[in-house]
Parts: structure tokens; sequence; C-alpha cells
């Protein structure tokens, strides 16, 4: 039954527009704050900001009211957009120089991060879809592939909380953890190393965040390497999409609403744009602003979903999902050093 035929007014269509202008603002003083302080990166600095002003008793009743729809798109609409746009880094060309081995090793290492993510938030008891959505940000992509794993699986946008929060978490830890075990575990400042961060830190700006101070080199081996585990997040979401597409036929009636599509239309975008940038002479300059447009996408979406969590459900289940983010994280570290020694042959 709609708002009219029940009696109720219509819900107005500009009412996204507060909660939205709002996010943005966030992600242009999470900018700000990133520009001054640079080792603070800018997703992180957005979503701690989000996190902040919902815990404001105050604040929280214009959350939940006025800004609440535009909040809900900047947390899921924009957050796909962004993922669109992060296919336009990708260069299939560039992957196929680390070789099949390496390829199938980076496959081979994700496929096994999602298990042991996934076991390990079981283990922990985390509720609802925490754990697939807690395995899908570590060993894909962090924020994007929990956005884009909640999507396929329909998730209760509450079991998204302690999942970002746990990949924000521990790969803004990577950026001073990693540089300091380079050295004592042989790996130096070079390729090898770049090669280890782009198998094991979650998101895109993290990994570059972790391997630029090493210099170029190394940041460009990172970046081939992380791209190429990006890649996974199609096939990945086109399965959580068909087994939701299951289960929504087993429950029936229970369940309302059409099917998800089998590839969502933002996959269908981001594979759209990896194809133009591998086949397609993409200017520098487009590139570069596209990176921008991607951070600046995501950084708002952030704001969104933190200004939605609440820390009373985070302090039931944070220690929990705190254990089982550091227990996979060592874990996924320490497979990822395959990595840099089967590219380097």
């Amino acid at each position: 039954m709609s708002a009219e035929e029940a009696g109720a007014p219509a819900p107005s269509r500009i009412a996204w527009v507060p909660g939205l202008l709002l996010a943005g603002v966030a992600a242009a003083i999470g900018w700000l704050v990133h520009d001054l302080l640079p080792w603070a990166p800018w997703l992180t600095v957005s979503l701690v900001l989000g996190v902040i002003v919902g815990c404001i008793p105050p604040a929280r009743r214009a959350l939940d009211g006025a800004l609440k729809a535009g909040l809900a798109l900047a947390a899921r609409r924009v957050l796909r957009i962004g993922i669109v746009v992060l296919g336009l880094q990708l260069s299939l060309v560039d992957i196929g120089r680390l070789g099949w081995a390496a390829i199938l090793l980076i496959i081979a290492l994700v496929a096994v991060g999602f298990v042991v993510m996934y076991l390990l938030g079981r283990a922990f008891r985390l509720p609802g879809d925490e754990p697939v959505l807690l395995a899908a940000g570590f060993s894909i992509c962090g924020v994007s592939a929990v956005g884009a794993m909640s999507a396929a699986r329909r998730s209760d946008p509450a079991d998204g909380g302690a999942p970002v929060a746990m990949v924000t978490l521990f790969g803004t830890a990577a950026i001073a953890v990693l540089p300091a075990l380079a050295l004592p575990f042989g790996l130096g400042h070079g390729r090898i190393y770049g090669d280890w961060v782009g198998a094991s830190v979650h998101d895109v700006g993290q990994v570059v965040a972790t391997a630029g101070a090493a210099g170029t080199y190394a940041l460009a081996a990172a970046i081939v390497v992380k791209l190429t585990r990006v890649l996974m997040l199609a096939p990945m979401v086109a399965i959580a999409s068909v087994a939701t597409r299951r289960r929504m036929r087993a429950a029936g009636d229970d369940v309302r609403g059409p099917l998800p599509p089998i590839v969502p239309l933002f996959i269908v975008g981001f594979l759209a744009l990896v194809l133009i940038r591998t086949f397609a002479p993409v200017p520098p300059v487009v590139l570069d602003v596209a990176s921008t447009v991607q951070s600046a996408l995501l950084a708002t979406a952030l704001f969104g979903i933190g200004a939605s969590l609440r820390l009373e459900r985070l302090v039931r289940t944070g220690p929990r999902a705190l254990a089982a983010g550091a227990i996979g994280w060592v874990v996924i570290l320490l497979l990822a050093l395959l990595v840099p020694f089967v590219a380097a042959h």
C-alpha cells in the first residue's frame, strides 16, 4: 500500500538533499584534515566524523529524521558509484604482466582469506551478515567490498557497521605496521615490499599510503597486485547474488521484492570502466580526476555509514569483531608473504 493510499503524506522527492549535503560537506572537511595531517587517511577521517556526529545525542533526532534519507543515499548509492569509478584505475594489461602463477596465487589468497574471515566471524558469533561482510572487506577491497556484498545479499544496513569499522581500523594500522615489519621480514622497501602490501592491505587508498612511503617502485607494484584483488569483486558479488536469489526463492512469500540481478548494475559499470581503461587511451589527467572523484564519493559514503552507526550496538559486538579482525588480519599478512616471491620468479 502506498503512502497516498494509507492517507499519509507522500515523502518529498528532495527529502534526501539535506542528508546528502551534510555528507558531502563532511567529506570536504575530511579532505581538509587529511591535507593538514597527511598521515590521517581521507576516508578514515570521514568515517570518524560520521561516528562522532552519530554519538551526539541532540544530533540523533535529525540523523534519524530529516537527514536519514540523504545519509542512506550516501551510504548506498554514492558508495556504488564510487565502486564504478574505481574500475577506471584497473588495467588488465598491468595485471597480465604479473604472470599467471602470481595471478592464480592472488585469486587463491582472496578465496582463502574470505573463507578464513567468514569462519572467524562465525566462530566469534557475529550477528546477521557481519561474518560475510567482514570476509569481503578483508579479502577483497575494504569498504567498497563491504558495500557491494551488502547490496548483493540485501543485508540489514546495521550489519555493515562493525565490518566497516574493522577494515578501517586494521587498514589504517597497516600504514604504520607494515613498513616497520618490512626489514625484519627481509622484504626491503622495493618491489617485494610493494607486492606484499598490495596482497594484504584492504582499501586502495590505504595501499597507496602504506606503499607510497617506500617510493614509486614499491607503490607501482603494490597498486597492480591490489587492483588484481579488486577485480575479484565482480565474481564474488555475482556468487553472492546467486545465493541471495536462491534464498529468496526458497523463502517464497516470506520475502518480498524483486530478486537481485546476478550481476548488479554497478558491477557492470565497474567492469565497463575496467575494459575502457584496458583498451582505450585514457589521458593521465582523466585518471587523476577519476581517482579524486572516487575518493570523494567513498568519503561521502563513509560519513553516511559512520553517522548510522550506534556505539551501543558496536559495544555489544565490537570486542568479538575486533578479535576476529585481529586474528584474520595476521593470517592474511602471513599468507600474503607468498605473493612477492612468486611474482619475483
